[in-house]
């Protein structure tokens, strides 16, 4: 893509997703994930109905009458976005393919985040860390980020889950919100991902196609693989075939629930052709 259609596309995006945190996922997201504390703001009059505990008897003492602290939640926080820049993200049998959702989502929290005056970073990964953007504020941050979603060129076309997490943990040594949006068709991360995530508040987003989870009956076919590129002729008209990858899939979606369970982190699924907003509203809400 030329600079001109990068442009545009991502203006299309910022349109969309803008819109989306602006009436929808601001109020959520700020209710989900709280800031570090509260910390003292003022003092005023005591009203009927008021907490005692916090009278301020210092105040109270020197103007003969009750005054009360008001405290504000310590709100800014620094929100990592993981996106998963593998060959395999380049699959879509419907309107959009994977890596499209997976831009589309980071670029609505990274707008949440926003509205929230939050700091957001930015780590793109395959197999190795192939790109970090330090977290910062700002629109047109925000805006860069966007852009590298949309035409970043990775280096490999292979997964690796686990290295990505290792990096986070090495990078960002203060808690941080952490978006991790993969189709986790990847193995033996929960090593890492349980040290992370006792440092981090960290969300696992799947993004996945319909046509993965089953193999259909269209007798012989040759298949590649997106990410080692080797091409292989399958008997999809094999039961067997068709029931051993399913068997190879179902165990990727299982060992990635029970893994972020086990390790405190959150999880969710979404299908390109389903609604991400309806699954992150009711992932906020559930928190």
């Amino acid at each position: 893509m030329d600079t001109k259609e990068i442009l545009k596309k991502v203006r299309k995006i910022e349109i969309k997703t803008r819109r989306l945190s602006d009436h929808i996922f601001s109020g959520e997201y700020h209710t989900s994930f709280k800031g570090r504390g509260m910390t003292f703001s003022e003092v005023r009059q005591y009203q009927f109905g008021d907490d005692v505990r916090a009278i301020d008897w210092n105040v109270t003492a020197r103007y003969n009458e009750p005054y009360i602290k008001v405290f504000e939640e310590e709100r800014e926080l620094t929100m990592m976005l993981m996106a998963d820049v593998s060959g395999s993200e380049s699959f879509g049998t419907k309107n959009q393919f994977k890596r499209e959702i997976v831009t589309e989502i980071a670029a609505t929290m990274a707008f949440s985040a926003t509205q929230n005056n939050d700091k957001i970073g930015l780590i793109l990964f395959s197999d190795e860390i192939e790109l970090f953007i330090p977290p910062k504020k700002g629109k047109s941050h925000v805006l860069r980020i966007i852009r590298e979603l949309i035409e970043f060129q990775p280096k490999s076309k292979k997964t690796d889950v686990s290295q990505a997490l290792k990096f986070l943990s090495g990078v960002l040594k203060k808690k941080a919100i952490v978006f991790l949006i993969s189709d986790f068709m990847s193995d033996d991360y929960e090593h890492n991902l349980k040290i992370a995530a006792k440092r981090h508040d960290i969300t696992g987003v799947r993004v996945y196609d319909q046509r993965e989870e089953k193999m259909p009956n269209l007798g012989l076919v040759n298949m590649t693989d997106a990410e080692t590129g080797q091409t292989i002729l399958v008997n999809t008209g094999s039961k067997q075939v068709r029931l051993e990858y399913e068997k190879y899939y179902q165990g990727k979606v299982k060992y990635f629930n029970e893994t972020f369970s086990r390790c405190g982190a959150g999880s969710l699924s979404t299908r390109v052709d389903e609604s991400y907003v309806t699954k992150l509203l009711g992932y906020f809400k559930s928190r």
